[in-house]
């Protein structure tokens, strides 16, 4: 008997339902599907109405600071950074190329003496207005010469991040052993410790490491005296002023007496392990070499080394004030989000937790009081330095008359030139490089207006 297939389930009712579901199933997925659209935009309107500050960040410090923006996107949250790492061989180039190409970002860290430069490219946003108007913004706790870098023509163009100046690190167990009871402040007493522990250091070792292939040391010597290394606004050398002759007349004595090595630090194996071995004493170097000393030297070394301020020609020397600072770019449509950047990353609190994670020197005093700093033994003598730190001649040729101080440098370590003429010969250089720059400022000022 074959059974009969009720009315309701037949071909033609089943095809209908199926129908009518099908269009209900369609019918709520495209309204989930709506309803996320809906979502998604509320969300990208939501996001948009946040300002974007971009953000080039060189080297290492772009990697550890991009673990800090996080809070100050928390305390900010109508801020979005846009951090982007630049290596920092190429940065240099790739600032210039944005400049060209009309694609800065709103903020980055320049190296110091790159400062000069950009502001005469008219790159760079002045910052007073934005320092003045900004409560807790103390500028006087920031070390004198560190801030001075970012001032040109009485305009602040930046704000020192982290800083470096250079001093001697020196072996205490070789000052000891050669009689040197109380560290040098003046050349004089430095002259004498050197003539001791030479004395005492063997054949074949030395006092000091003054490595030819770095303008640093001598240029370190060379802003210990009053006159400036430019004259006339930066339009000569003024290599010729008695006080260079003096500076280059003690580097020039420190190999003639055989205190130092007539090398570069390509020569030997590596100024940790050369320095360990006793091969040299004294070696001018910056506060990055804390971290490699500690790790290079063995266990049974690490209370033989030191670090002490710069001696000075009459007593307790200047030093360099090298580092970053933070500019923001004129062309930046997001100035007041960038320069709230900047302020943020230059608070005592954020610049204490950036030296924890780099090791970074705080260019402002207030950090140097935390126990990180204020008990590091090795970082003391930084700190008493930072406080006589002068910046360099602020001029965009400034580079390249360093290199050639190095140059006629290594000629005088090498005996080849005389200092009567290196002094000469570099007074001659830097006018030759300096020439466009006079022939700019002469017409600046015939016109009456600024460079």
């Amino acid at each position: 008997m074959v059974e009969r297939v009720p009315a309701s389930f037949s071909p033609a009712r089943i095809r209908a339902a199926f129908l009518r579901r099908s269009a209900l199933v369609r019918c709520c997925f495209l309204l989930v599907v709506a309803a996320l659209v809906v979502g998604l935009a509320g969300c990208a309107r939501s996001e948009d109405t946040r300002t974007t500050v971009r953000f080039w960040v060189m080297g290492y410090e772009g990697e550890v600071v991009a673990k800090l923006l996080p809070e100050f996107e928390r305390q900010h949250p109508d801020i979005h950074v846009d951090l982007q790492i630049v290596p920092w061989l190429s940065a240099h180039e790739k600032l210039l190329t944005a400049f060209a190409g009309e694609s800065l970002p709103d903020v980055s860290p320049i190296g110091n003496t790159w400062i000069p430069e950009f502001a005469a490219l008219g790159a760079l946003d002045p910052l007073d207005d934005r320092i003045a108007a900004t409560p807790g913004f103390d500028q006087a706790d920031f070390f004198p010469g560190v801030w001075d870098t970012g001032v040109i023509d009485g305009r602040a163009y930046a704000v020192p991040w982290y800083v470096e100046t250079r001093l001697p690190f020196y072996r205490r167990d070789m000052l000891a052993k050669a009689g040197v009871k109380t560290l040098p402040t003046r050349w004089d007493e430095w002259r004498v410790a050197l003539r001791k522990v030479k004395q005492v250091a063997g054949e074949g070792n030395y006092s000091i490491l003054l490595p030819l292939n770095e303008f640093e040391p001598l240029l370190s010597l060379a802003v210990q005296q009053p006159e400036p290394l430019l004259r006339d606004g930066g339009r000569y050398g003024n290599f010729r002023s008695e006080g260079f002759r003096q500076s280059l007349g003690f580097y020039k004595e420190m190999f003639d007496q055989g205190w130092a090595p007539v090398v570069t630090n390509n020569q030997i194996s590596n100024v940790w392990d050369e320095f360990g071995k006793g091969f040299y004493s004294f070696y001018i170097s910056g506060p990055w070499n804390i971290a490699k000393f500690k790790e290079r030297l063995p266990a049974a070394q690490q209370d033989d080394w030191m670090t002490m301020p710069l001696p000075g020609p009459t007593g307790p020397g200047a030093s360099l004030a090298n580092g970053t600072s933070f500019v923001v770019f004129k062309d930046s449509p997001n100035k007041k989000a960038a320069w709230k950047l900047i302020a943020w990353l230059s608070s005592p609190k954020v610049q204490a937790e950036f030296h924890a994670l780099t090791g970074d020197l705080p260019p402002r005093r207030s950090p140097w009081l935390t126990p990180a700093l204020a008990e590091d033994p090795y970082a003391k003598a930084f700190r008493e330095q930072l406080e006589r730190a002068v910046s360099t001649p602020k001029v965009p040729e400034w580079e390249r008359i360093a290199t050639e101080m190095r140059l006629v440098g290594e000629q005088v370590a090498n005996g080849r030139v005389t200092v009567d003429q290196a002094v000469e010969e570099l007074d001659r250089r830097a006018d030759r490089i300096l020439e466009k720059r006079r022939w700019m400022l002469d017409q600046a000022d015939k016109a009456g207006a600024a460079p």
